[in-house]
């Protein structure tokens, strides 16, 4: 049994992202479910850990590692290849830019306790939270259109931190049903990204507990 425990959500797609850079650096690791639906990630013990109550959290090293951008960014410090960023400032910017349009503007809010907000607190009906929910991610996939290299990922011939973003969200509007139409580039890079075993052993329906 590995060292390395990630406690994880099958559905969760910051934990998602973590799951595909580890399989990127053949990281081998031992998943803990953490349901979000049970509400395993407020238990006490898990809190006392992670203040926030999220998921993921990386156990590595000794450490508690929380927040997916922080942990892919331990990964990327201790197991150099392949790099999720380039070592290049304008470079790395420019990934880190198209990477949080996901990771700080449309995941923050359509995640699940955003969306069980406006159900139950507020009283939207399921059809309007559904709107709300395509509405950010098409706001936000028409900027990473727009940034997103005519040929190859985002990556160029390999995955980069704006691939790994990209093919949860991609994975959550195919859920929601949004209109990928107008993004065709995004389409085509999560077609690529998902060619690659690391990013098909990390995808919810090949993790999902029995």
């Amino acid at each position: 049994m590995t060292d390395i425990i990630l406690y994880d959500y099958w559905r969760s797609s910051a934990s998602y992202r973590v799951r595909i850079a580890l399989n990127l650096k053949g990281v081998a690791y031992t998943s803990v479910n953490t349901s979000l639906l049970d509400g395993d990630q407020k238990d006490p013990a898990y809190v006392a850990r992670n203040p926030q109550g999220f998921v993921p959290m990386l156990c590595i090293d000794g450490h508690d590692l929380t927040q997916s951008l922080a942990i892919i960014d331990y990964l990327d410090a201790q197991y150099a290849d392949p790099p999720m960023v380039s070592r290049d400032p304008f470079e790395r910017a420019t990934t880190l830019a198209q990477a949080m349009i996901i990771a700080a503007d449309i995941h923050p809010v359509n995640n699940l306790r955003i969306l069980k907000y406006l159900k139950d607190e507020l009283g939207q009906s399921p059809e309007s939270v559904d709107i709300w929910y395509r509405h950010w991610i098409t706001e936000g996939f028409a900027a990473l259109e727009a940034m997103a290299p005519a040929t190859g990922l985002f990556g160029g011939d390999q995955p980069n931190l704006a691939d790994v973003c990209l093919v949860p969200q991609m994975a959550n509007a195919r859920r929601f049903e949004t209109n990928l139409s107008a993004f065709p580039k995004l389409v085509r890079i999560d077609a690529a990204c998902n060619e690659q075993e690391a990013f098909r052993k990390a995808a919810p329906e090949a993790v999902k507990p029995a």
